[in-house]
């Protein structure tokens, strides 16, 4: 029998769900079948994203230690049930060097990219998976693999996510599986820095010759909790376009140049 990318009866959280990748991989789950929670700090975009997919959201900060179980409770009182859960949320600050990086800035985003998803599968573990099994997909970056301008923070963050996604899936093995998706640039609030008025130079350096689409990383996401992802735990799918393995000659350092000079926003996927 072919595996199945369905996912009707199936619950899952997504955080950082109201844009960008986030908000694509609700869509995509909800579209395969699955009932979805959404979570991210804006409750009137919780209410709009939670209402468009026939779901629920529950709004809040997940660098509020109690923010995981409150989401965890509403999906399990609102379904029953809890089999996928999609840690997307991020935050890209602090940016600059870390010789300059304020030591709240820096502790805020070990918070949201590390320790909110420990915490979140931590809850969703004591309140279904022990028993029931499921998936845990966590959201990474293809640049923690290398070093970057004035992303040594955020780098650095989703290197210990990269690791956690690794030690989870050793854990919680056999009844749970446990990967990540390490997207390259993507068409997003967080990244349109980098790629805003020089988006043609910035795709031709990237191999496939165009930047992402939240919906290239949401398709991943789709796979890897679907029975056709069955026998994949551990590991770390880059979503980038051919990023690591441009030629040293090729323009897409440009990106490595326009992370030197421009300033993100502080803002989630």
């Amino acid at each position: 029998m072919t595996p199945s990318y369905g996912l009707s009866g199936r619950a899952a959280v997504v955080t950082g769900a109201t844009r960008g990748i986030g908000r694509a991989v609700a869509e995509r789950l909800a579209g395969a079948g699955a009932r979805v929670c959404v979570t991210a700090r804006d409750a009137a975009e919780v209410r709009a994203v939670a209402g468009a997919l026939g779901g629920v959201g529950v709004a809040g900060d997940l660098a509020d230690p109690g923010h995981p179980r409150e989401v965890v409770e509403a999906a399990l009182r609102a379904f029953g049930r809890l089999d996928i859960v999609v840690n997307n949320a991020a935050t890209n600050q602090p940016y600059g060097p870390l010789m300059d990086v304020d030591p709240d800035q820096w502790r805020r985003a070990f918070a949201v990219n590390v320790e909110a998803p420990l915490r979140l599968v931590r809850c969703a573990w004591r309140g279904w998976l022990r028993e029931h099994g499921g998936v845990v997909v966590n959201v990474g970056t293809e640049g923690a693999e290398h070093v970057g301008p004035n992303v040594g923070a955020y780098g650095t963050s989703k290197a210990a996510l990269a690791h956690l996604t690794r030690q989870l899936a050793g854990e919680l093995a056999p009844g749970v599986r446990v990967n990540a998706v390490s997207p390259g640039l993507v068409r997003t609030d967080l990244a349109r820095f980098v790629w805003e008025g020089a988006e043609a130079e910035v795709a031709a350096g990237l191999p496939l010759g165009r930047i992402g689409e939240p919906d290239d990383v949401a398709r991943a996401v789709l796979w890897l909790v679907s029975d056709a992802a069955e026998w994949v735990t551990g590991a770390d799918l880059l979503v980038d376009g051919g990023t690591r393995v441009r030629t040293a000659h090729s323009a897409g350092y440009a990106v490595h140049d326009r992370l030197r000079t421009r300033t993100p926003p502080e803002s989630g996927r």
